[in-house]
């Protein structure tokens, strides 16, 4: 006789969130609290009624498909009930008729889609991933004629620039940690003109809210499953790891939280180096008027230890012949061991001048890096190796320059000099680097 599998939701926030009569329930806070598996348990309640649909929203189709997205996720909870998987369509058939499909919406216009439809179960994963209009017309689409209340369920992971922050603010204490107090308390909500006006208790029109905070410690059964999820969280840089371990909806990157001076130590020998490279970033204005950016470079040694040791930093107001001249020097100067590297614009443009820069190197290790991420994003890995003392710096006249920088990114007016830095750590780290960032917790 085949052994039975049980499923329910652990203690505290997932059995909250399971539990509560809110219309609309907003459930996370910080990365790894089961949130998922919590959206995706709720629509088994309904499953037996045949006029039940679940509804399940990403906002892009990767988010969805990608290896351990949100239809795999539904592999390890649906099948349990009966469901039957159609992927082609990412949709689930019960047997009762009931069903469940998942969905992305590419932009604000994608809603109108489901103009006309009668949506009784709504889940929107990441809800922060969303805009505002998403959300509220999504949210007019709860009809149902099932007997069913219909309802919406969101989970999210902390965004101070998100319309969920504002949402949720009665939720959130001043120093943007959750008022755990609250968590799970019903408020009620009228919206007009855009407008919400809130209540303590139901008006003829009113429709509920709450939200319940939950993190990696509320998921023990993550923890003991895979115990490295925890030690990845906590060797996030500085920012995200404030919002994703601990939960912090105020935090944001700004001067002083990628980078602090602190985290640098500067040295007076050369260590043993095993792989070298210099990264520019490229600016072709002249110091005349204004304030224009600066050609940068930054030359960076990978340690046997692991850690990196910047032994050189470059900041010039150039021409563009300016620029070839000066990176023809200094590469001559580092010599044919030291790669050069820097970062490719996209399209024909960026193909030219990467053309045109490589045939002033001839002989070198030399051409351009293409990325989809952000400065931001592309900084983080060299800000969690700063933090966790992994970066040092060749003692020299520009390590002041260097550090103040680094600790006024990303607010400063110029960022030449950073996105060079972090260029050079991506390159000598590799392509696994972008794990750092936040894309990876959900």
């Amino acid at each position: 006789m085949p052994q039975a599998i049980e499923l329910r939701p652990q203690p505290g926030p997932q059995t909250l969130a399971l539990a509560s009569p809110a219309d609309i329930v907003i459930f996370g806070g910080g990365a790894g609290g089961g949130k998922s598996w919590t959206i995706l348990l709720e629509a088994l309640r309904h499953i037996k009624n045949p006029a039940f649909n679940a509804t399940y929203f990403r906002r892009s189709y990767p988010q969805i498909k990608n290896p351990g997205g949100l239809w795999d996720a539904s592999l390890a909870v649906f099948p349990y009930a009966g469901g039957d998987p159609q992927l082609a369509a990412l949709r689930w058939n019960f047997p009762a008729g009931s069903y469940a499909v998942m969905r992305h919406l590419k932009n604000d216009a994608a809603v109108l889609e489901w103009q006309g439809t009668e949506l009784v179960y709504v889940a929107m994963d990441e809800l922060t991933h969303f805009t505002a209009k998403m959300f509220w017309y999504i949210t007019s689409r709860l009809r149902s004629t099932s007997g069913i209340a219909p309802y919406l369920r969101a989970t999210c992971n902390p965004d101070p620039d998100s319309f969920v922050r504002s949402l949720i603010d009665w939720w959130i204490a001043d120093d943007g940690f959750p008022n755990y107090e609250r968590s799970g308390v019903l408020r009620h909500f009228e919206r007009h003109d855009d407008e919400l006006l809130w209540f303590d208790q139901p008006t003829e029109d009113s429709k509920s809210l709450t939200f319940i905070p939950s993190s990696v410690y509320d998921n023990p059964a993550l923890l003991q499953k895979d115990p490295n999820y925890l030690k990845n969280l906590k060797a996030l840089p500085l920012v995200e790891r404030q919002k994703l371990l601990d939960g912090n909806w105020n935090v944001r990157a700004e001067a002083g939280k990628c980078f602090r001076s602190e985290w640098f130590t500067i040295i007076q020998q050369l260590p043993k180096v095993v792989k070298w490279v210099r990264a520019w970033d490229f600016a072709s204005t002249e110091d005349r008027k204004g304030d224009p950016d600066a050609t940068a470079s930054i030359r960076m040694g990978l340690m046997q230890n692991g850690g990196v040791v910047i032994t050189d930093m470059t900041e010039d107001f150039l021409t563009p012949a300016g620029v070839d001249t000066r990176l023809k020097a200094i590469a001559a100067a580092d010599g044919l061991g030291v790669p050069v590297r820097w970062q490719r614009d996209p399209g024909q443009a960026g193909e030219y001048q990467n053309q045109a820069l490589r045939s002033q190197l001839a002989g070198y290790d030399a051409k351009g890096m293409t990325t989809t991420l952000s400065k931001l994003e592309r900084a983080n890995p060299l800000s969690r190796a700063a933090e966790f003392g992994e970066v040092y710096l060749l003692q020299g006249p520009w390590n002041n320059r260097l550090i103040n920088a680094l600790v006024g990114f990303p607010d400063a007016t110029h960022d030449d000099i950073p996105d060079a830095a972090a260029l050079a750590y991506l390159e000598l780290m590799g392509v696994g680097v972008p794990k750092f960032g936040s894309a990876s917790f959900r």
